[in-house]
């Protein structure tokens, strides 16, 4: 197949492009330039949110192309210029109204989609999303939109999924600071297994709206499984919520954070997706254990700054704070 991939040099675009090259397609990569394409794919050097960015693509007629792009406008000039048998979009969980319930389908309530070209911000990603994936469907007479889940293992930049292996692995004592919430509800899909299934997508041409992630599981189930996988003879440490917020530590992701961990209740079932729809086409994926010590190797090897957690200097000082309470 003649695959083009709207951007495929970062993360998720990379591991589509890799793994597209393996199966033995004929992969573009279409992106600014700003890192080198795998090996054995062409490239392609553009401007998306130029009017004429796609100019270098657009003569040429594509059994298949897989976008990730968040901004409507760059997706609204792709439909308008490019020529495929199949779309391939990678949308987000982040496109639903509420998280109140466990494992919500695809036929859940979705938010408003976002006026005008550009998300601004990431407060407008969900939105950002919807208008997006209505773009797509809307333009294509064959499509397969995938509303991932939180996407980790080996080269997760965020250190949202990498955070606990290593943490684990260089402990700044004897325990680890973590969310006194070990039910709180996980669920995430190792990068790999995603660019696998969207690469199976294309090549059969699925049709349809679907949500993919890995099986629910809890975020205790994640601490237990990353101190294994980091061999590490630390124990947790939790901390109840209140005392969290006073120690200005925050949840999620970003500086000063508990990664993987929510604490407002409206979100607690954020990252759980029914994925009923994938599985039944084809989405297998691997063991979280696999998936975390992938990230773990990543980030024994990364060399630029984790952007979430807390740093060993951070950990120390919340560690010394709760010992003085004793």
């Amino acid at each position: 197949m003649e695959i083009l991939i709207l951007g495929g040099t970062a993360f998720l675009g990379r591991a589509i492009a890799n793994e597209a090259v393996a199966r033995g397609h004929a992969v573009t990569c279409l992106a600014r330039g700003t890192a080198p394409a795998p090996e054995g794919a062409e490239f392609i050097a553009a401007d998306r949110d130029a009017e004429d960015g796609l100019a270098g693509a657009a003569a040429r007629r594509w059994d298949a192309v897989i976008d990730v792009s968040r901004h409507p406008g760059q997706v609204r000039r792709a439909v308008r210029d490019l020529d495929t048998e199949h779309w391939v979009f990678v949308s987000t969980g982040n496109v639903y109204a509420a998280f109140d319930r466990p494992e919500q389908p695809e036929d859940s309530a979705l938010l408003d989609p976002l006026e005008g070209d550009v998300m601004e911000s990431m407060e407008v990603y969900g939105p950002a999303k919807v208008a997006c994936e209505r773009l797509i469907s809307g333009a294509a007479s064959s499509a397969t939109i995938v509303r991932s889940g939180l996407i980790g293992g080996p080269g997760d930049a965020s250190g949202r999924t990498g955070y606990w292996p290593w943490r684990f692995s260089s402990p700044t004592g004897d325990d680890v600071i973590a969310p006194d919430d070990l039910d709180f509800p996980v669920a995430l899909i190792d990068v790999r297994d995603l660019a696998s299934w969207l690469i199976t997508a294309a090549e059969q041409r699925i049709d349809g709206v679907f949500n993919a992630t890995g099986p629910t599981t809890t975020l205790g189930e994640v601490l237990e499984t990353s101190k294994q996988v980091a061999r590490s003879s630390a124990r947790p440490r939790l901390v109840p919520l209140d005392r969290m917020t006073e120690l200005g530590i925050a949840h999620w992701m970003g500086p000063k954070s508990m990664p993987l961990w929510i604490a407002d209740r409206d979100w607690r079932w954020f990252a759980t997706m029914d994925t009923t729809r994938a599985r039944a086409a084809g989405l297998v994926t691997r063991p979280l254990a696999d998936t975390l010590a992938g990230a773990l190797e990543y980030e024994l090897t990364r060399d630029v700054t984790r952007q979430a957690g807390l740093t060993d200097e951070e950990e120390r000082e919340v560690r010394s704070a709760l010992d003085a309470e004793r």
